[in-house]
């Protein structure tokens, strides 16, 4: 399978480097992007690279468009004369566009391509994302679902859903990162070193949520660990007389 990354920004970039983190052969691998720059880790890494979207997508079994949403359409009409729309499958990686736009950006004479919205976080690099994907044409076995499963946990969605899986996992890991520092400043607070509460703090968010991913119930692992009277629960009040439930919540639901 070849695949071509159009956009070799934060995104573009981070599935990249999943895929050649999975093992995925870099040769097979095109990226394309206008700064020069970004492109010199990848080409030393083995992978094809250039700055003409035409000649990335040629031969390509699967076109990722990791750009910006504002020059999507842009990049769609340089490409869809390029693509073969019988056997090519195209995964848009944008906020804020729907599969509506979609298809009339790419309708050549009444034919679209297999396309898809996908939706993964920068944990992508490391194939720890949690991507959503909504088959735009096609189906729930379009081809590019496989590859996002190489790179983490994969969620087939409506598309009306599309908004809340974006809080919840591309700016929710944002969230999460933010209460690791959070929690590190705290312990840097309570004597330690601010790498070394970092370390701390990361190892036990990533031990709750494998707790989680085994299919622990989030309230019975903080029962676990909540004596009466201890220190955890006087902890978990103080964060709740904070508005911290609350804040999260609000935080995941955009103001109107």
């Amino acid at each position: 399978m070849k695949i071509t990354i159009i956009g070799a920004g934060a995104m573009g970039g981070a599935i990249a480097h999943g895929l050649i983190e999975s093992g995925f052969n870099s040769q097979d691998i095109t990226l394309s992007n206008p700064s020069q720059e970004k492109l010199v880790p990848f080409k030393v890494a083995g992978c094809n690279t250039t700055s003409d979207n035409k000649v990335a997508c040629m031969g390509a079994d699967i076109v990722i468009l990791a750009v910006k949403p504002w020059i999507l359409p842009d990049v769609i009409s340089q490409i869809k004369d390029t693509l073969h729309y019988n056997y090519q499958v195209v995964s848009v990686v944008a906020a804020g566009v729907s599969g509506e736009d979609l298809k009339g950006w790419f309708d050549y004479n009444g034919y679209c391509p297999t396309i898809s919205l996908a939706m993964p976080n920068t944990a992508v690099c490391r194939r720890e994302s949690m991507t959503f994907i909504v088959p735009v044409t096609g189906n729930d076995r379009n081809p590019d679902i496989e590859l996002y499963r190489r790179l983490g946990e994969v969620s087939i969605i409506e598309e009306r859903l599309l908004p809340a899986a974006t809080s919840l996992a591309s700016c929710g890991i944002a969230y999460a990162l933010r209460y690791i520092r959070a929690a590190t400043e705290g312990g840097v607070q309570l004597g330690f070193r601010a790498s070394e509460a970092q370390r701390i703090v990361a190892q036990t968010v990533k031990g709750a949520a494998i707790l989680l991913s085994d299919g622990a119930h989030a309230e019975a692992e903080i029962d676990k660990v909540t004596t009466p009277g201890g220190l955890t629960i006087r902890g978990l009040n103080a964060m709740e007389r904070a508005g911290f439930t609350a804040a999260v919540i609000n935080g995941l639901i955009p103001e109107k």
